[in-house]
């Protein structure tokens, strides 16, 4: 846990990056458009560049930082490395961060855009279109879109989130 003093006006990405030097968010568009700056809020996905440090106050921020345990991947992390998830890295850090919100999100049941049907009962099917577009704030300019959505297909499947 960490308590900062900062001015009201400062954002959780500078925060996070130049006062407590954590360097996995990425500064990319600046703007909250590109996901790159993507943690968890009390486990919900926020963009840190768009969110001010004060909103933190008293909330759990997860950064990709703080993802693994004891040394050990989580399988979304294992997952991006052996299905080539990445390229530059960049934005990596970001779409972890989405992958594991998004996947939680899914497992309550929540709808996306794409979401087949409405009732309320029946779990959405997670295929290749619903992982889009639950991502789809997050960009990768390598193109390595597809296997992103591979890795979170599989780790949906492997910690038994699946429609």
């Amino acid at each position: 846990m960490h308590r900062l003093s900062v001015d009201n006006r400062r954002t959780l990405l500078d925060a996070l990056r130049e006062d407590l030097g954590v360097t996995g968010p990425k500064k990319g568009c600046d703007h909250g458009q590109c996901g790159a700056c993507t943690v968890l809020r009390d486990g919900r996905r926020v963009v840190s560049c768009l969110t001010l440090a004060v909103a933190a106050d008293g909330a759990a921020i997860t950064t990709v930082e703080g993802l693994a345990g004891e040394g050990e991947l989580r399988p979304i992390q294992e997952a991006f490395l052996r299905l080539d998830g990445f390229q530059c890295g960049f934005c990596t850090p970001g779409q972890i961060c989405s992958a594991v919100g998004m996947l939680a999100e899914y497992a309550a049941g929540w709808p996306s855009a794409v979401t087949a049907g409405d009732s309320p009962d029946r779990a959405p099917d997670l295929d290749e279109a619903e992982v889009r577009e639950r991502m789809s704030g997050n960009l990768c300019r390598c193109g390595a879109h597809p296997s992103i959505v591979r890795a979170v297909l599989e780790t949906a499947v492997r910690e038994g989130v699946t429609g």
